[in-house]
């Protein structure tokens, strides 16, 4: 392809290790990458995430920098850009307080049911993102190891979200990381964050670049490849840092 207008990334385990911060090495490449095209992150994680991770590591970055960065948290049901000053919601598809408590609901009954609700997990199973709910088979704060250990084959994540997609017929359902369930609206996923980001941006998805860990059919990163926006598979942070320094030269 000819050199992109805009290069996407996944977050965890593509440019950060799961809940943790973006490196030295990363923030570096990011701020490079802004000098040259817009850059956008989407993902499952929640805004204070999005800050924490991504947007506290680029404080060296100005405010024209930050300008060509899109954040999409929650897989794209929010949309924030910097106003001058700081990141500011451009759009945001909260779900209703009956919508939350339905999923709510369903994920604590199926993942009983399934066996798969943990008695003593590493902080909250449930979280309200605000426009999504997500389901954290370990906790929100399990460890990196333990979390990669539990579904490998994504065969957990995939009986939990057939046995709770019947029971919220209007809402999305899909397998997130590598022990999470999302409950966005229907029809809201990565590939509904990407293309409003081409309508926002007037970018075409084909004049983009996305780098995702997990780009396999039924992986959350999938949708961004089915809709076609040219992809590259990632294994890690620094699979993902080896790679941008080899596209850097080229733009």
């Amino acid at each position: 392809m000819t050199a992109p207008s805009l290069v996407a990334f996944d977050l965890d385990d593509t440019l950060a290790p799961s809940k943790g911060t973006i490196s030295p090495r990363i923030a570096g490449l990011l701020r490079a990458l802004l000098a040259r095209v817009d850059v956008a992150i989407i993902s499952g994680g929640n805004e204070t995430q999005f800050r924490t991770q991504v947007v506290d590591q680029l404080a060296e970055a100005d405010a024209a920098a930050l300008a060509r960065l899109h954040l999409l948290p929650t897989c794209g049901t929010r949309y924030l850009r910097h106003d001058g000053t700081g990141f500011a919601p451009v759009y945001a598809h909260d779900l209703t307080p009956e919508e939350k408590s339905a999923a709510m609901t369903a994920l604590r009954e199926e993942a009983a049911s399934l066996g798969l609700w943990e008695a003593e997990p590493w902080g909250d199973i449930l979280e309200d993102r605000g426009s999504q709910i997500t389901f954290s088979a370990l906790g929100q704060r399990a460890p990196r190891d333990a979390k990669h250990a539990w579904d490998p084959t994504g065969a957990k994540r995939a009986a939990l979200r057939d046995a709770v997609a019947p029971r919220l017929p209007g809402l999305e359902v899909r397998s997130g990381g590598s022990t999470s369930i999302d409950i966005t609206r229907a029809g809201i996923d990565k590939a509904f964050g990407m293309t409003q980001l081409a309508e926002r941006t007037g970018i075409p998805l084909t004049g983009m670049l996305f780098y995702g860990d997990r780009l396999d059919e039924g992986g959350n990163d999938y949708p961004v490849r089915a809709l076609g926006v040219p992809s590259v598979a990632v294994e890690g942070w620094e699979d993902t840092a080896d790679k941008l320094e080899a596209l850097l030269p080229t733009l």
